[in-house]
């Protein structure tokens, strides 16, 4: 994964685009360690720069450019796989939507971990925003998911979390329940 993350990363820096790491990736490095498969980045991009990224990612990693510019356009992530490596990455616009402006604005450079791999620096989004993600990624999975609840409360159990910043965005991104859910739970497990 770092191979991958490593040169896609350069792309986007040499670029001038601003990006964060977000998902899977970032509840690992607030929370508890886990595994993933492909790694979620919010990348400020239009469908017009994407042709220049897949220039520069060349032959290295596959992308369908027309399907990324289509999703783009509607707000909704595509993905690139880096063929050395099959690491799979998915890219989500931060577009206009005011939660992902203020993830972006919010990321803050970080450590990330591999077991068995080098570490890789990335901008990463905050514990708090971390949350709020995977609260609506949990909500609109079903709210089956225990790895998703899972990742939820090993960031939420960090000391310090911003919870006054958590619940003004909550009704923004649609999971003022979930958090609601999350604090009693949390408030019961210290008793």
């Amino acid at each position: 994964m770092n191979e991958a993350l490593t040169s896609l990363l350069a792309v986007l820096n040499d670029l001038g685009l601003l990006w964060f790491a977000a998902g899977s990736v970032a509840s690992s490095i607030h929370g508890l360690p886990r595994y993933t498969n492909d790694v979620d980045l919010l990348v400020d991009i239009d469908d017009v720069v994407v042709e220049e990224v897949a220039a520069r990612v060349g032959a290295e990693f596959y992308m369908d450019v027309d399907e990324a510019k289509r999703s783009i356009r509607l707000g909704r992530g595509f993905n690139m796989m880096h063929l050395a490596t099959a690491s799979k990455i998915d890219i989500f616009p931060v577009g206009r939507d005011s939660f992902h402006r203020s993830e972006l604005a919010r990321a803050s450079e970080e450590i990330w971990t591999i077991p068995g791999a080098d570490s890789i620096r990335l901008v990463v989004a905050s514990a708090e925003d971390t949350v709020l993600s995977k609260l609506r990624w949990y909500q609109l999975g079903g709210m089956t998911s225990d790895r998703q609840w899972g990742d939820i409360l090993g960031v939420a159990t960090r000391r310090g979390l911003d919870w006054d910043y958590m619940r003004e965005w909550a009704p923004v991104v649609g999971v003022v329940a979930l958090l609601d859910r999350l604090q009693k739970e949390l408030e019961h497990k210290v008793l």
